[in-house]
């Protein structure tokens, strides 16, 4: 089973899988899912808190959707379903970004 697969089987499930890292990431930031399918999440997080878990699991939808072809990024855009969105001009991580519905909408209240 590869990582893409373990994370559809285990989406809107808390697990502790080795593709999660802590790790000290920027202000604001509490987790970034990657295009090699690891999870950083910012070592204040608490993994065991339903917090925690809903954060992981807004991680995971964005994995999946990197998988199915939607969601891609460089350093300088995110592009989803064919439409270009430049960094600087976002507020990355917004409940009202297109990926970022999808991932709440999944996630919130798991």
């Amino acid at each position: 089973m590869n990582i893409y697969q373990k994370i559809k089987k285990h989406a809107g499930k808390q697990t502790h899988d080795s593709n999660i890292v802590k790790k000290d990431l920027e202000d604001g930031v509490q987790a970034e899912a990657h295009k090699d399918g690891t999870i950083a999440v910012d070592k204040s997080v608490d993994l065991n808190t339903k917090k925690g878990k809903e954060i992981v699991d807004n991680e995971k939808v964005h994995l999946e959707q990197m998988k199915r072809g939607d969601l891609n990024y460089d350093n300088k855009y995110v592009y989803w379903k064919g439409k270009t969105f430049l960094r600087s001009e976002i507020n990355e991580g917004s409940k009202e970004l297109p990926w970022e519905k999808e991932a709440y909408n999944r996630t919130e209240n798991t």
